[in-house]
């Protein structure tokens, strides 16, 4: 008949039972795995930058009356200005995205009109393309939904469409080396 010690009972004199007691579990805390918060210089920096160029893109659009601040545009500058070095953000992505979305959305447009149905696709449509050039960037999904439901005319939104996500990738590249401590933008041009 063997004599199981008990955890608390110790069996040399160091009062060690040779096993280790067990560590309660360890909790995860909420947002354990979030981004680390930014700096109160990083998020004025960033908060500032992104606002600036889409003050400009506003300003451009009053100046030719033409509304050219669009929803993705604005997700585009967030992106850039807040996260500079993700995929997401780089320059492939935001121009050649938004472009092939705007293709794509005219595409549809032409094939079946305009109507939630066709901005659905376009969107899903756009993502597979742009995950495929290895272009990923989330707001060119928004942007043939845009092309689907507004039917804006081609022959002035592209070209718009194409010098605002420039500027917001030269805005990203500016605003990155007047912060010393800023992520260097962009983490790659191509």
């Amino acid at each position: 008949m063997s004599t199981a010690l008990h955890p608390a009972q110790s069996p040399d004199a160091s009062g060690s039972s040779g096993a280790a007691a067990p560590e309660p579990p360890r909790r995860r805390a909420i947002g354990g795995r979030a981004p680390a918060r930014p700096t109160a210089a990083a998020a004025i920096h960033s908060i500032s930058a992104a606002t600036v160029v889409l003050l400009w893109l506003v300003a451009i659009g009053a100046m030719i009356h033409e509304p050219i601040l669009i929803p993705p545009l604005a997700a585009s500058a967030a992106l850039v200005h807040s996260a500079p070095t993700l995929p997401l953000a780089q320059p492939r992505g935001v121009v050649i995205g938004h472009m092939v979305g705007a293709a794509v959305g005219y595409g549809v447009l032409a094939v079946a009109g305009s109507s939630a149905w066709g901005a659905a696709v376009a969107a899903g449509v756009t993502l597979a393309l742009v995950m495929a050039a290895r272009t990923p960037h989330s707001p060119a999904c928004a942007t043939a939904v845009v092309v689907v439901l507004q039917t804006p005319v081609a022959a002035r939104f592209v070209p718009l469409l194409f010098g605002s996500t420039v500027l917001i990738v030269l805005t990203g590249y500016a605003a990155s080396r007047v912060r010393r401590k800023a992520p260097r933008y962009p983490a790659y041009w191509w």
